[in-house]
């Protein structure tokens, strides 16, 4: 039995009583006025664990990076709104909000875009290790293996110093990466860096361009790129944000952590939604294009079809994400011709269920995946350097949480408890009697 004994906000409490043990832990809440309850001393005092499996109800840490009020449709970096911070701000310097906690003076992103620009090359023997891994593998496992082999070439013990080096390399180093990953793919030169480019330009160029001649990069592409990237900054405890949380734990190289963050993102229910998206729609053009009748599919209980970059799990309301790339959306496609099948089926598919009261009841909106692989269609990105983009944006947020988890005061190695269920004690049979 659990009773709450309630004083002040700072005093709160919860009694729990199982059979002749008894605890009262205390309630913890959060600035933005969320509570939990304090199960550390749980066990100790009854023997009991909670169980919750895909940890909907568990906070694992305390954090002061992203808040996300999903009924309310709110997203905030470091107190910042997610759409005023899209409007008015760019990557390096959301990364440096993120990583470092507050907006940067002029001078500190200078100096910070300064380093990141100059650390953004490849060790030469990289060519070596994309030449050994298959032509058709996904970019995804390739820029988790070359993350993970970053380890080997920067392998100073930790200090404040090299962290921050780390920092920097990770983020400077993703985009070639990234972009190393797709050339390999498709068997062209790889291409280097450019320093008079941005952040997202960069990254453009080392993309799509080639020695033979020479690729400017349209300004609305590179700023579409650099929204996304916002966008996807970060989440809070997601399950790749999770992953690197807890092979941070162990105290693990922070290029390994970012490694195991890039798997977990890698995961079709994670990362991959907006691949999954373009999917669909490609399925439906091979149906003859016919949105509605896709619609009335998704709506038929006894269909397995699924609609697509519809509903979040956090959000209840529209997705703030969503917002902001919509009306980045339209001046893409606008931009990129104006039409094509793809697009139209999906601002179809967008105008019916928008409009019906079936997915209006159900609270059921385009989220961020939805438009982002729109966006990524119009660009010509292929689908499946999708999720690869989505890595490339949550670096800093990744970032940010392993530094947030490795200075907190109540710091520990990660060690989930289970309930067993399998057999009970039995004896060893020998194998002639089996």
């Amino acid at each position: 039995m659990a009773t709450q004994t309630m004083g002040d906000k700072q005093s709160s409490t919860l009694d729990i009583h199982y059979q002749d043990k008894q605890v009262t832990l205390p309630l913890v809440r959060g600035s933005e006025d969320e509570v939990g309850v304090d199960i550390q001393k749980l066990r100790q005092a009854t023997g009991l664990i909670t169980l919750d499996p895909g940890y909907g109800n568990t906070g694992s840490c305390k954090s002061s990076i992203t808040y996300i009020d999903g009924d309310q449709g709110i997203l905030r970096y470091r107190g910042y709104d997610i759409a005023e911070l899209a409007e008015r701000s760019n990557f390096l310097e959301i990364s440096w909000l993120l990583v470092f906690g507050e907006l940067p003076t002029k001078k500190q992103l200078d100096e910070f875009s300064h380093e990141v620009t100059r650390h953004t090359l490849l060790h030469e023997d990289f060519k070596r290790f994309f030449d050994a891994l298959p032509k058709d593998a996904h970019p995804m496992p390739v820029c988790a293996a070359t993350v993970g082999a970053l380890a080997t070439y920067y392998q100073e013990p930790d200090s404040e110093k090299q962290i921050h080096s780390s920092i920097v390399r990770l983020l400077a180093k993703m985009p070639t990466i990234a972009a190393c990953s797709y050339k390999h793919s498709i068997g062209q030169p790889f291409m280097y860096p450019r320093n008079s480019l941005g952040y997202s330009a960069n990254f453009v160029h080392m993309m799509f361009a080639t020695p033979c001649e020479e690729y400017h990069v349209d300004p609305l592409v590179e700023r579409a790129i650099d929204l996304l990237l916002i966008l996807h900054a970060d989440h809070e405890q997601n399950c790749s944000t999770s992953t690197v949380r807890l092979v941070g734990s162990s105290q693990a190289n922070l290029f390994a952590c970012i490694s195991a963050g890039i798997s977990a993102l890698w995961g079709p229910l994670h990362g991959g939604a907006n691949q999954k998206v373009i999917e669909m729609l490609e399925q439906i053009a091979r149906e003859e294009g016919n949105a509605d009748r896709f619609i009335a599919k998704a709506k038929d209980k006894n269909d397995t079809t699924r609609l697509m970059g519809f509903g979040h799990r956090v959000y209840k309301n529209y997705d703030p994400r969503a917002m902001v790339l919509k009306r980045m959306c339209g001046e893409v496609i606008q931009k990129m011709g104006g039409s094509n099948k793809l697009l139209d089926i999906a601002m179809r598919l967008e105008e019916v269920a928008l409009n019906d009261e079936y997915f209006i009841s159900r609270k059921l909106y385009p989220n961020v995946d939805f438009y982002s692989g729109i966006i990524y269609k119009a660009l010509g990105i292929p689908t499946n350097m999708f999720t690869v983009l989505f890595a490339m944006g949550r670096m800093p947020g990744w970032i940010a949480h392993w530094l947030e988890m490795r200075r907190d005061p109540d710091f520990r190695i990660g060690r989930p408890r289970q309930i067993y269920t399998g057999s009970t004690r039995r004896a060893y049979l020998p194998i002639e009697k089996r």
